[in-house]
């Protein structure tokens, strides 16, 4: 029993959503991150879809991509969690002002 394209991309929007709606309320900076993470991955859900349906090897080529720039973006992004965090214990959204020189 295979399921249908619609079922995928409803799950994909889904998740899209839920990262979106989590991104925008939540001010936690590491909360922010997995939002995010959470949000690519839905792109990526969409991209393997697509790439299946179409019996198409680039969707998934563009998931690998996707994924090699979500880790870039997670090893900056912690070294200024980290940054702001030893200056103090708290990382909010706010705090970002505190990396300018």
């Amino acid at each position: 029993m295979s399921l249908d394209i619609k079922y995928y991309l409803a799950l994909s929007f889904g998740l899209f959503s839920i990262g979106a709606v989590g991104l925008l309320i939540r001010r936690n900076v590491l909360v922010m991150f997995m939002c995010v993470e959470l949000m690519l991955n839905a792109a990526n859900l969409a991209f393997v879809t697509f790439a299946r349906k179409l019996n198409d090897i680039g969707g998934q080529a563009i998931v690998f991509f996707v994924l090699v720039v979500a880790a870039a973006e997670v090893v900056v992004g912690l070294g200024i969690v980290v940054a702001i965090f030893r200056r103090r214990r708290d990382t909010t959204a706010d705090d970002l002002h505190l990396m300018k020189g």
